[in-house]
């Protein structure tokens, strides 16, 4: 081959290269992108466990956090905090529902207490499950839970009454972010939903459309 020729086959190697390299790309992209589009569907479909624990994880929507002990006495912030509390069923849920206390008070750092009540008011055992959370939405990172009747599902027997404690405390963390530094109030919120039911299907994707 004369070097004219080898001069003009050369363009032509590096163009198909680079035509190559770019298919690979384009693939590994489209490749990416359908790990994308099928991560979204399996959590559109996502089950009340997946959504517990990728809520506590995250903090995403307003969701508390989950802790396994209290802060040390020494963390503790004088700052208070007023936490209320809300209750709510769902109207094919046959439960009465309803917090013990409207509000406490507490600061930042320290052990808080509430409890719920619950009464089941039909002639047969009902199942129910409860997705939270706290508004301000931007307050959830630093709310902790250390114990709650929202972890799992619940049961309650005909006519049954039961109290439903929470042990949480908020963070103290939360007095160094200057974007909290109009938070005096958190409104701890729970719904409750009969369990596998539409009514609980709708408020799971509720909460994934709102974000």
């Amino acid at each position: 081959m004369s070097e004219a020729d080898t001069k003009q086959s050369k363009p032509s190697q590096d163009m198909s290269g680079a035509q190559a390299d770019l298919a690979q790309k384009n693939a590994r992209m489209l490749s990416t992108v359908l790990l994308v589009v099928c991560a979204m569907v399996g959590l559109s479909f996502a089950s009340v466990p997946l959504y517990s624990v990728f809520c506590r994880v995250t903090g995403w929507g307003g969701t508390t956090q989950v802790s396994e002990v209290l802060p040390s006495p020494d963390e503790i912030i004088d700052r208070d905090i007023t936490v209320r509390f809300d209750g709510n069923t769902a109207r094919d849920l046959p439960w009465n529902f309803r917090p013990e206390k409207i509000s406490i008070k507490v600061k930042l750092g320290e052990r808080g207490f509430a409890n719920f009540i619950a009464v089941n008011r039909a002639q047969t055992p009902t199942a129910g499950t409860a997705t939270f959370n706290v508004t301000p939405l931007k307050a959830g990172k630093y709310f902790h839970k250390i114990q709650c009747f929202c972890f799992d599902e619940q049961i309650l027997q005909p006519n049954q009454k039961v109290n439903m404690p929470v042990l949480f405390y908020v963070d103290p963390k939360l007095h160094d972010d200057r974007n909290m530094d109009d938070v005096t109030t958190i409104t701890l919120s729970y719904s409750f939903f009969k369990t596998d039911s539409d009514g609980l299907e709708q408020a799971l994707d509720a909460f994934y459309e709102a974000e």
